[in-house]
């Protein structure tokens, strides 16, 4: 077993006009570096910079492209939109078509409660009353004529 204790190396300072000489040094390889840097991408700057217009008006596009299909297809777009409008439409019809009917049928109970001739006219329909001394004739429903069972081929 090792129980050796392994200590950080002491670094001595080195006197300040050392620091500075190193720091002119990396200054100017810095100062190198960043020309370098700029004279690559400078032209590459200059093409976007050409371009910028073009860039504008296809990112102005696809936004209008992108908006358009959102509200012709989205969710609460146009197509939702006519459908659910039909539906609505065919539901206010089917609602005034069954008020008419529901009025009309309030009309009848009103004649039933109220008229005396509705009353003897529906009491003469349905229950077949007649007054004293009348005779009621009522037909015969008539008869459904099923046509001759044959087993004669048909041509």
């Amino acid at each position: 077993m090792d129980f050796r204790i392994k200590l950080p190396k002491v670094r001595v300072s080195s006197p300040a006009q050392v620091g500075l000489r190193t720091l002119a040094t990396g200054t100017e390889r810095a100062e190198t570096w960043a020309h370098e840097l700029r004279a690559r991408t400078e032209p590459l700057f200059a093409r976007i910079y050409g371009l910028r217009r073009r860039m504008a008006t296809a990112a102005v596009s696809i936004f209008a492209i992108w908006l358009f299909v959102h509200v012709m297809l989205g969710a609460n777009g146009m197509v939702v939109y006519r459908t659910k409008r039909a539906e609505y439409q065919g539901l206010q019809k089917e609602i005034d078509h069954l008020q008419n009917e529901n009025a009309q049928y309030s009309q009848q109970i009103d004649e039933l409660k109220t008229d005396p001739k509705r009353i003897e006219k529906e009491a003469r329909e349905q229950f077949h009353y007649a007054r004293p001394g009348e005779v009621v004739y009522v037909s015969p429903e008539p008869r459904s004529v099923e046509p001759p069972v044959t087993h004669s081929a048909s041509k």
